[in-house]
């Protein structure tokens, strides 16, 4: 699989990772966009996803829950500020666990030759917010590749299905 490149300079409020998928634009906006299949691999794989709300507009709301194996829920929400098809979503992204956290999520999606460059800008409020966040993760670049190798898994059963609708 390709690897997701993870910056997190010391010092600064953000992260930034950014993957190239072998899948056309709108298909990978598709899959951050519909509430059908961000499920299906938004979280590393020992989670299950359950999307409760996810209204894909500038002011809509999202609420998704990643349930562990042990059954705990971690629920997370935010508030989509700009949603350009298939270029860009702007979103808060806040962890209920830890209320008064949110970050700020711009994702965009660049053609590059018939794939996809999707790099994922989150913007936190502190420093120690964004510190916070990475350790808790216990390996972060590790972590957003599972994430991202699903994606690119899903990506490709996507294609499949279109080729063989087509």
């Amino acid at each position: 699989m390709a690897e997701t490149r993870l910056i997190a300079e010391p010092g600064k409020q953000q992260t930034t990772a950014i993957r190239v998928f072998d899948a056309p634009r709108d298909l990978v906006f598709k899959a951050y966009a519909d509430p059908a299949l961000i499920s299906q691999w938004w979280s590393p794989e020992k989670y299950t996803v359950e999307v409760e709300k996810m209204d894909v507009r500038p002011g809509g709301t999202w609420r998704i829950d990643t349930k562990d194996a042990d059954g705990n829920d971690h629920w997370f929400h935010g508030i989509y500020h700009d949603v350009s098809p298939p270029g860009r979503i702007v979103q808060t992204f806040e962890f209920e666990g830890m209320p008064g956290h949110a970050s700020l999520e711009t994702v965009t999606f660049e053609d590059v030759g018939g794939k996809t460059k999707v790099t994922d800008q989150v913007v936190f409020q502190t420093v120690e917010d964004r510190d916070g966040m990475l350790e808790s993760m216990e390996e972060p670049a590790k972590v957003m590749d599972e994430i991202m190798d699903r994606l690119a898994e899903f990506l490709e059963r996507l294609k499949a299905e279109r080729a063989k609708a087509a």
